[in-house]
């Protein structure tokens, strides 16, 4: 049986082009998904003018399913995210942090001639993930990249009883103060500008300070120093010598936005506090579950602006994403008439 579908790729000029999706054959371990949404994020923009299938915050339901597949079965509502497939066998596969494994399949490396977006998808089984019955596939598709990215490292480094710092209200932003919060962690917001106050606040967080034009962080007079600091902020480079006159002795510096420019670190009070600067990557197995079941425990939902899934509805989301004018996460939704 040959599979095809509608995709939607860059190209050299940074022009969005639709294409066409092909295989002739289902692996015993893959599943056949009809996409209905997908997530936009700044990750995507990186792979713009690159001649491939963009997308990786995928939902749709599964068509059909290979002979070897054991949890997921046709009708199933699923999703997938930036991490495609694992080797299953190194040290990272087997303590659960699959996403580190050195022959990872990764967004941007593989599957290149899919996505999501698109209306058709083909993923291993071991990597899709069914959606709960609580969370509708609009609000799921930010949370399989966004939403893991930022829940991933507060599991393994916060504690309820911490105070957190988070650095930016935007995509990924709005999401940790969510999560946090529901952890049961105090938030306070460190933003550059104050229209986003209201928002922060009614998100979760207790504290809100605006850093725009202030030279020294310590007159932002912070009730109580931070535990840890997290930074979604979609600044190209960042000087954390501010930051760390905000923080406890053996605070932990979590920075999620992706960039290609440096992360400027003071190389003594590094040191002299036992300051820890923590890198993460898009997320296991284990934390893509937890991450879907933790949010529609809480209602945890991304706030969302809606696009169609076409050449214009995805230029328009872009064009809107790269001037900041999403507020907050970009979804595309495929229309079937089209």
């Amino acid at each position: 049986m040959v599979y095809e579908g509608i995709t939607f790729r860059g190209s050299r000029t940074g022009q969005i082009r639709q294409s066409r999706f092909f295989r002739e054959s289902l692996q015993p371990d893959e599943v056949v998904i009809k996409v209905t949404h997908s997530g936009l994020c700044g990750t995507d923009l990186h792979f713009m003018m690159v001649d491939m299938v963009l997308g990786h915050e995928g939902v749709g339901i599964v068509q059909e399913a290979g002979g070897g597949c054991k949890t997921l079965k046709v009708g199933d509502r699923v999703g997938w995210g930036y991490t495609y497939g694992s080797c299953g066998r190194c040290s990272a596969c087997l303590t659960a942090h699959e996403s580190y494994c050195p022959t990872a399949l990764k967004y941007g490396a593989h599957h290149l001639d899919q996505g999501s977006f698109g209306n058709l998808a083909i993923k291993l089984e071991q990597w899709v993930f069914k959606i709960p019955d609580g969370i509708e596939s609009r609000y799921a598709a930010p949370l399989l990249c966004g939403g893991a990215t930022v829940f991933s490292p507060m599991i393994e480094f916060l504690k309820p009883t911490d105070r957190v710092g988070i650095v930016g209200v935007g995509g990924l932003g709005h999401l940790a103060i969510q999560f946090a919060a529901k952890m049961g962690c105090d938030v306070v917001v460190l933003s550059g500008t104050e229209a986003k106050h209201e928002d922060a606040l009614m998100l979760g967080a207790r504290e809100f300070y605006t850093t725009d034009g202030v030279t020294d962080y310590t007159t932002l007079n912070l009730t109580k120093p931070l535990d840890s600091l997290i930074i979604t902020s979609g600044a190209q480079s960042l000087d954390l010598a501010n930051y760390y006159k905000l923080l406890k002795p053996v605070a932990t510096v979590i920075p999620l936005t992706i960039s290609f420019e440096n992360l400027v670190a003071p190389f003594i009070p590094t040191i002299a506090n036992g300051i820890k600067i923590v890198g993460t990557t898009p997320s296991s197995i284990l934390i893509m579950i937890q991450t879907l079941e933790f949010a529609e425990r809480n209602n945890i939902r991304a706030i969302i602006q809606e696009f169609p899934m076409t050449e214009a509805g995805i230029a328009e989301a872009i064009h809107k994403l790269k001037n900041g004018d999403i507020r907050y996460r970009a979804v595309l939704s495929w229309q079937e008439s089209e």
